[in-house]
């Protein structure tokens, strides 16, 4: 029996509260299941510090983990409604590069509608004079040109999730057409 394709789910849902986000990631996982994928959150990984290991040395320990559960999976799908600002968590954004750069399928979901450029103020400038882009994409021209060039693409919600951070119904838009683009590029 051949083993389901590995999904690796980025997103700023690791710092959610733990209920919050076991219940989020149970639906991911159920979704991806439906079409035959397992679901890999970046928490299912058993970590165990030392005593003694400092806060840096833990950030490093929980970066390699993470960087072994990408390199395990075939493909992501990456949360990245603006988390804490006006684009994508940096952590997020960090994984849909790397899962790029090996040559694996990249798709990406966001609640927030507003183009890029809108969320940082629909000026042409910011408060220090440095410009901001306006090229009518969703988030900066390298996190959506990353997931194109991955095989992937950028789902943006037309009305609100049942959570501010996930809609199942976005979420499903992924699956089907990261599904359709295994299927393809497994013919080939």
């Amino acid at each position: 029996m051949t083993q389901p394709k590995r999904i690796y789910l980025a997103g700023p849902e690791v710092f959610f509260l733990a209920a919050e986000h076991k219940a989020i990631v149970a639906e991911k996982k159920r979704l991806l299941r439906e079409y035959g994928f397992e679901g890999v959150d970046p928490l299912d990984t058993e970590l165990v510090f030392s005593d003694d290991e400092s806060k840096p040395d833990r950030g490093h320990h929980i970066y390699r983990a993470n960087r072994e559960l990408m390199d395990s999976c075939d493909a992501m799908i990456a949360n990245l409604t603006p988390f804490r600002g006006i684009s994508a968590d940096p952590g997020t954004v960090y994984e849909v590069g790397y899962m790029a750069s090996q040559g694996k399928t990249a798709f990406g979901f966001s609640l927030d509608s507003r183009q890029y450029r809108e969320r940082a103020g629909s000026t042409d400038q910011d408060d220090l004079g440095h410009a901001i882009e306006d090229f009518e994409l969703s988030d900066n021209l390298m996190i959506e040109g990353g997931l194109c060039e991955s095989g992937g693409q950028l789902f943006v919600a037309d009305q609100p999730g049942e959570h501010r951070f996930f809609s199942s119904e976005l979420f499903r838009r992924c699956v089907r057409s990261l599904s359709q683009t295994l299927t393809t590029v497994s013919l080939h």
